[in-house]
């Protein structure tokens, strides 16, 4: 549980918003998760196949993206903080056309471990007419050995030891990386240097987070993980929802993201609901990955999670209106976040 050292977040009232967003620029930032490769096939339907009752799509473009943890890490990029990633890929092609896309955005593979005879994630999109007709995915969920995990740990260890690091995100996408020790360990490690600590999760560890700083399911995960079913307009429901999870984790703050319904917010300063802005919606890909950056970059730079959750929750719509997964633009961000 968090022993309190970590800095209670200070409210800005009267700072302008630029300011905050230029403290963005001196932060570090350390993303644990799960990384993958998302793949994008982009093409036109002009006839159904003759094999089948499916749709034909003429090929005219495709393209790699860098997706999951590493999808966090160009967010935090973007929005001008430097991003420290610690998350495994396979020993195959597709890690390696994985660590050149990292290369080429000017990022650090040091905190890469490639593990022989695992796959690197690859998630294949298939889109035409600016809509994506199908996903094929290629990759395990199988858990990384003991060993494995403690080759993590120990770069880890050594990114802390060598770099101030503002903020700890968990990027948890359930495909074997983050296990309840390495969960137990790093949360114990960030504790003990007063770093935040937040979290993107899922199923699988979804209760092994204690005494984290912000916890952020969506909906459906706070329904899986408490096995119960949440009507999102009924405020009473979430509320107590949110309360037992709150109270099950020990965790300062829990955000749930509710989609159209905006965002709940539940912290030691009290309850809030922030309605979603609307938006030309044409992909919700990707948007998990900006809001959790965002949240932990406010959080770092000094706000509440009131505010946090609500600059958070501008993002997370603003990269919606683009097809595919897409990092945020900071200057778009300002100027939205300064009309708060």
């Amino acid at each position: 549980m968090l022993k309190n050292r970590v800095k209670h977040p200070v409210l800005y009232p009267s700072v302008p918003m630029t300011d905050i967003f230029e403290k963005f620029n001196s932060l570090n930032i350390m993303i644990i998760g799960d990384v993958m490769m998302d793949s994008y096939i982009w093409g036109k339907i002009e006839r159904v196949s003759p094999e089948a009752p499916v749709p034909v799509v003429k090929v005219n473009k495709t393209e790699n993206r860098l997706g999951g943890a590493a999808n966090v890490a160009l967010n935090v990029q973007s929005l001008g903080a430097k991003p420290f990633i610690c998350a495994i890929i396979g020993d195959d092609k597709a890690g390696e056309e994985f660590l050149s896309l990292l290369r080429n955005q000017n990022l650090s593979e040091l905190g890469i471990l490639k593990i022989k005879d695992r796959p690197t994630t690859v998630k294949t999109r298939i889109i035409a007419h600016n809509k994506q007709i199908v996903r094929v995915d290629a990759e395990t969920d199988e858990n990384i050995s003991k060993n494995e995990t403690e080759l993590i740990i120990g770069m880890i260890k050594k990114t802390l030891a060598d770099q101030k690091i503002d903020a700890i995100i968990f990027q948890d996408y359930d495909k074997g990386l983050i296990t309840e020790n390495l969960i137990s360990q790093v949360v114990k490690l960030a504790d003990e240097a007063g770093i935040i600590t937040v979290v993107d999760p899922k199923k699988r560890n979804f209760h092994s987070y204690k005494g984290v700083h912000l916890f952020k399911p969506n909906l459906k995960e706070l329904q899986d993980g408490l096995k119960i079913i949440i009507n999102p307009r009924i405020k009473e429901e979430v509320e107590n929802a949110i309360s037992k999870l709150k109270t099950q984790l020990g965790a300062r703050a829990v955000m749930l993201t509710l989609s159209e319904h905006g965002v709940f917010i539940q912290s030691e300063l009290g309850k809030r609901h922030i309605p979603a802005h609307k938006r030309d919606i044409a992909d919700v890909s990707g948007a998990g990955d900006t809001v959790i950056a965002t949240a932990a970059l406010c959080l770092a730079a000094g706000l509440d999670e009131f505010k946090a959750s609500e600059i958070a929750n501008l993002a997370g719509g603003l990269v919606c209106e683009h097809v595919g997964v897409v990092p945020i633009n900071k200057t778009r961000l300002l100027e939205e976040s300064r009309k708060l």
